[in-house]
């Protein structure tokens, strides 16, 4: 039975009317009929057009499946990017014939197979939903439609069109690309089902799009992670820590950190604060939602690691995850792990398919404020990383979002060091958690608070409002550019997010250290006004102070070297800094924009072996929005 031809069924059967009020939500709870206990392959449409998802998905909801294992048999090769899960969701390359075998035990019987065949029109489709994937009770769901170039996105409309009914994010989804929801609670396979349509010259034209929502146990009060995540595995299957990594670092059952000696710090295998660890020692702790996102860290490891910083630093951790529903990335000193978003390592447009596109939770802190200050990288008088709307479906090469994996590598990896520095790594007792060894620490960051500290408490303050959600007093609401400047100049930040707390104001300073010395690459760091309204561009935020580079300052440059030769031992700090060059002044009442080229010429040539250059794909400035947000730091548990 395919999918079209099961709900059309259940309507009959329910007498329930379908609406979306607003594209919100649905009005009525539509009914699903089990499928008994016959090979099931259910799929979303009986005619596929070109450009459209397909949706395969192995449906016993009265069954317990393991060892699940999709194959493509015959067609155009496509790469399937979950075929371990019940859920395999891929948009075909090309029209035409294809067959998937999966393999699966059930019930913990013998091996069986199904076999499912689909055809893909060469008519065109003017509008595409993605991506289907299967998900646990509570995790966050996000959908996305993407329209012929031509057609009015404001003309889009979801509706839900099976399943429990879920409240969306957004109030209105009317016009909107993506919509945003959480997965229901449910006691069996229970799949859930959105349209999205859009009419064009009086003629309808829509796509479906299913989620499948598994049980899961619930949540326990004092679990650290106390939002469901994701279904995670260890990269390496052979990996000695296999039967821990994920208990340990990634699962909504953990309640207490884990010991040392369950999962050690990767120093352990290396036995020497001089030693580097090898990619395969590091690829044994890493967890991940899909294969490929594993794939891509190692090949960063193998490409894009020179100098062996990012090998070195990650001695100072117990694993990294990477999974399509981590965002922001951060460090978190309760597990000892790092944990990175998925949308920092994809290469292809249907590896970015499989990663939830929610927006960053900050978008709105700071919005009653009447200044911003943005930062960005640049090389060569040009941004370091070009930015890739969702909405523009195409693969990228790895030089395109090099730079900004890389300062974030550097940034979160300061954090483990901060936690766990290399004079540690070898004193804690195998007995003790994680989390108590990490608050064990003398901490170089207190240190640096101490010798050489920050000196504004408005900054800090106004910080709690930007980075941490605090409303704002009518103190700060009044404050405008100009004061900011006052304050901030006057004091030895490299970035407004380094008010944010002791931990990240340490870390900043080695991340624009290594940039620059590595790969030739400087920071900018402004301060603007706050555009209002509609339609807002780079252009609109006009500069009333700006620097590049500004750990060239003479009053900074000592704190610098504090944490960098601390973070990164094997790393001459000293040598780096007597190098480092003053700061270039960005001109007031200049945009953001026409301050990118004010380096009188471009840097000095980055090394030889690094020959990358991300500003290669042909996006237009305006694209180029101010960042705000790369950064979170994860509150620690109580217990």
């Amino acid at each position: 039975m395919n999918l079209r031809n099961h709900l059309l069924y259940s309507t009959l059967i329910s007498t329930l009317t379908l609406s979306a009020c607003g594209g919100s939500k649905t009005t009525a709870n539509v009914p699903l009929v089990d499928l008994k206990n016959e090979a099931s392959i259910l799929q979303l449409e009986d005619s596929l057009l070109s450009n459209q998802s397909v949706d395969l998905i192995l449906y016993y909801p009265n069954n317990d499946l393991t060892n699940i294992k999709w194959q493509q048999a015959s067609g155009t090769t496509i790469d399937l990017l979950a075929s371990t899960s019940k859920v395999l969701g891929f948009t075909p390359p090309a029209p035409g014939n294809y067959s998937f075998n999966v393999s699966f035990n059930k019930d913990g019987g013998a091996s069986e197979t199904v076999t499912k065949s689909i055809t893909v029109a060469q008519e065109l489709s003017l509008i595409a939903t993605r991506l289907a994937h299967e998900v646990s009770s509570g995790n966050k769901v996000s959908l996305r439609a993407q329209l012929d170039t031509n057609i009015d996105t404001s003309l889009i409309t979801w509706q839900q069109v099976a399943g429990p009914t879920v409240s969306l994010t957004e109030t209105n989804s009317n016009g909107q690309l993506a919509i945003f929801f959480d997965a229901p609670i449910v006691s069996k396979d229970t799949y859930i089902s959105f349209e999205a349509s859009v009419a064009v010259q009086g003629k309808k034209h829509q796509d479906k799009v299913t989620i499948l929502v598994e049980p899961a146990e619930t949540i326990n009060d004092n679990a650290y992670f106390d939002a469901r995540v994701a279904k995670v595995f260890p990269y390496n299957g052979n990996s000695p820590y296999r039967n821990n990594l994920i208990h340990c670092v990634y699962s909504n059952s953990l309640t207490s950190s884990c010991t040392l000696s369950r999962l050690p710090l990767i120093a352990k295998e290396v036995q020497s604060s001089a030693s580097t660890p090898s990619i395969e020692t590091i690829m044994d702790r890493v967890v991940v939602s899909h294969q490929w996102m594993g794939d891509r860290f190692k090949e960063f490891l193998i490409n894009n690691d020179p100098y062996d910083d990012i090998k070195n630093l990650l001695r100072a951790t117990t694993a990294i995850v990477i999974s399509y529903d981590v965002r922001p990335s951060f460090y978190w000193a309760a597990t000892g792990a790092i944990y990175l978003d998925a949308n920092n390592f994809w290469l292809t447009a249907q590896e970015r398919d499989t990663i939830n596109q929610a927006p960053d939770f900050r978008a709105d802190f700071g919005n009653d404020l009447k200044f911003v200050m943005p930062w960005r990288y640049v090389k060569d008088n040009n941004y370091a990383s070009a930015y890739i709307p969702s909405s523009v479906r195409i693969n990228r090469a790895a030089s395109v979002g090099f730079f900004r994996l890389a300062s974030l590598m550097y940034h979160e990896l300061a954090h483990a060091n901060d936690f766990f520095p290399s004079t540690e790594w070898y004193s804690h007792s195998p007995q003790i958690r994680v989390l108590d060894a990490a608050l064990s620490s003398d901490f170089e960051s207190d240190q640096l608070s101490v010798a050489l500290p920050l000196q504004s408490q408005t900054m800090r303050n106004l910080a709690q409002v930007s980075f941490a959600g605090e409303s704002a007093n009518a103190t700060q609401k009044s404050y405008l550019p100009a004061d900011i400047e006052s304050f901030f100049t006057s004091d030895v930040a490299t970035d407004y997010y380094a008010y944010s707390s002791i931990r990240e104001d340490y870390t900043m300073l080695f991340e624009e250290l290594m940039m620059q010395k590595r790969y030739n690459v400087f920071r900018d760091v402004a301060i603007t006004n706050q555009p209002t309204g509609n339609n807002i561009s780079a252009q609109d935020y006009i500069v009333t102070w700006g620097q590049r580079g500004r750990i060239g300052e003479a009053t900074i440059k000592p704190r610098v070297l504090f944490s960098a030769s601390r973070v990164l031992p094997e790393f001459d700090s000293a040598d780096a800094l007597s190098s480092v060059p003053a700061p270039i002044a960005m001109i007031a009442g200049n945009n953001w924009i026409e301050n990118l080229a004010i380096s009188p010429a471009p840097p000095n040539p980055a090394p030889a072996n690094s020959t990358k250059n991300a500003r290669s794909l042909p996006l237009s400035e305006q694209e180029q929005q101010p960042v705000f947000y790369q950064y979170y730091q994860k509150a620690l548990p109580k217990h």
